[in-house]
């Protein structure tokens, strides 16, 4: 199953700010990437990731972390950024868990590469949908 990312207005605002001028983030609503995304009415169009938000070249960690605890709360952004630019096991609340590799963080969401068994995609997600992550 695949799953579509969900990204705030207020994180594309944000990431703007953050990283003026870029050219072009595939994945944000409006751009290339993901099919059947429709961008935001009059929200802003980003040009491309920021420098370094490339995917990495090496595959995660061959072994599954074991989760230490649930979270009954939603993930807050600022934790999860200890974790920009490195190798993280997520646990969804769907019971989903995967390696992830995260380039950006906004106020709701988290973007980067997930990891499919064979390579790096360019996914994000709601920081709502996180239940828990270990990072490496």
């Amino acid at each position: 199953m695949y799953m579509y990312p969900t990204y705030h207005y207020e994180d594309q605002v944000f990431l703007e700010r953050q990283f003026p001028g870029l050219s072009g983030f595939p994945g944000f609503p409006g751009q290339p990437g993901f099919p059947g995304q429709p961008g935001f009415p009059g929200a802003p169009q980003f040009p491309g990731p920021p420098s370094g938000s490339q995917a990495p070249t090496a595959p995660p960690p061959a072994f599954i972390p074991q989760q230490q605890s649930a979270s009954t709360f939603a993930v807050d952004p600022g934790a999860i950024s200890f974790c920009l630019f490195r190798n993280t096991f997520i646990w969804l609340n769907n019971g989903a868990s995967f390696w992830y590799y995260p380039v950006f963080v906004g106020p709701r969401s988290v973007a980067g590469f997930r990891w499919n068994g064979r390579f790096w995609t360019i996914f994000g997600i709601d920081t709502r949908q996180i239940n828990s992550f270990t990072c490496f």
